[in-house]
């Protein structure tokens, strides 16, 4: 791919990150009140939540974070493909 259209995509995978950390940031949050039935989401310097508490919803986070990311990414560079004719990638 030429110099050009790599630095074309650029603002589309940057895009792509704010859209991803913003998505996930609501399905973690939504996900886990219907998990615990709670608002508040674990803060791992509280002392009134538990080990266990706090690494599974680290856990959650950083898997709905790793999938959302995966998607957006995976979907930019599809439209930047059909847009431009040429994959992003390698």
């Amino acid at each position: 791919m030429s110099i050009a259209k790599k630095i074309a995509y650029k603002p589309v995978g940057m895009a792509g990150g704010l859209l991803a950390g913003t998505t996930s940031g609501f399905l973690v949050r939504r996900s886990w009140a219907a998990i615990s039935e709670e608002k508040e989401t674990p803060d791992p310097l509280c002392l009134d939540r538990g080990f266990a508490e706090v690494v599974l919803f680290a856990a959650l986070q950083g898997a709905v974070f790793a999938a959302t990311g995966a998607a957006i990414s995976r979907l930019g560079a599809l439209g930047f493909q059909r847009t431009t004719g040429v994959w992003p990638g390698d």
